[in-house]
């Protein structure tokens, strides 16, 4: 009535390109938890780069002590997966140079993670790195890169809410 709104914080409509590397439809994926949509959907991004960055702002509401995933709970309750590389658990950490912790809070574009990916293709994974909504049905997606497109960390759109 008197135009006294409750200010609403900013919730980010765009997912940025947590690396800089070359985008990869999720269905072409060597892990079937992933390229079936078991989990959610998303994309997958063949990293060319070593550094790792939040896609939205939000709460670290998973971070393995691996340092190969990451979930991330958006103020408005979108959950986000990002797993780096394939089967790269069994590492054990190794080459995985954490940045964060569980419960931090970051901002679109924050630094998760350095990886080193000889250490990733030298032990025989693959350094596929996805990103998924895990609660699809709440938080549809339209997927904008494309496969075999080039993006760029922490500027690249790489998934948008419906």
């Amino acid at each position: 009535m008197f135009g006294f709104k409750k200010k609403e914080k900013p919730v980010e409509k765009e997912f940025r390109s947590v690396v800089t590397g070359v985008a990869k439809d999720l269905e072409k994926v060597e892990d079937e938890v992933f390229s079936k949509g078991f989990l959610g959907d998303g994309i997958s991004i063949i990293p060319t780069d070593n550094k790792f960055y939040a896609p939205i702002s939000g709460t670290l509401s998973s971070v393995f002590p691996t340092g190969h995933a990451y979930g991330i709970t958006g103020e408005d309750g979108i959950e986000v997966l990002i797993h780096i590389g394939i089967d790269t658990v069994q590492l054990e950490g190794k080459g995985f140079n954490l940045q964060v912790k569980q419960d931090d809070i970051v901002k679109q574009g924050d630094l998760l993670v350095i990886c080193d990916l000889d250490t990733i293709s030298s032990a025989g994974y693959k350094t596929d790195t996805i990103v998924i909504v895990t609660n699809i049905d709440e938080f549809p997606i339209d997927k904008i890169s494309k496969d075999g497109e080039n993006v760029i960390a922490k500027e690249t759109v790489i998934l948008k809410k419906k």
